[in-house]
């Protein structure tokens, strides 16, 4: 069916052009929630809890912002090997798009759905200090390549 401005995309279309079929994709997913799980678990450790001792705390608090970055991240086309293309790629698209994931995860922890709080310390810490891990993991890929 058209729309105003010609054919619509399918949603899976759609999505075909923002996730690419790459043998990196996979990697850099992993990476990406990965370098979400460390934040969150030194974020329990340092509140005093036992991240390796308490898994579904750090998954729990981790929980909110992977699904704010996959959202963004996938919207943003950043799973395709464009997004890791160089350094200066990397983090000029990965910088903007982390801030949306983490404010988009401070709004989830605001639901009844996941603990904590969304105090403006909290988001900034996690703006800054998730953001060094997330933008490094995906200049480390891009670097690497």
């Amino acid at each position: 069916m058209a729309g105003r401005h010609g054919p619509r995309m399918s949603t899976a279309t759609y999505l075909r052009t923002r996730v690419d079929r790459s043998p990196l994709i996979p990697g850099l997913l992993l990476a990406d929630v990965g370098a979400i799980l460390v934040f969150a678990a030194i974020g329990v450790n340092h509140h005093g809890g036992d991240p390796l001792g308490d898994l579904a705390s750090v998954a729990w608090t981790a929980g909110p912002f992977v699904i704010g970055w996959l959202v963004v991240a996938v919207l943003a086309g950043l799973y395709t090997v464009d997004a890791v293309s160089s350094v200066g790629q990397a983090a000029s698209w990965t910088v903007p798009a982390w801030v949306v994931a983490a404010l988009i995860g401070q709004g989830l922890r605001a639901t009844a759905f996941f603990p904590g709080d969304t105090a403006l310390s909290f988001a900034l810490v996690t703006i800054v200090f998730g953001g060094i891990l997330v933008v490094g993991v995906r200049i480390a890929v891009a670097a690497l390549r």
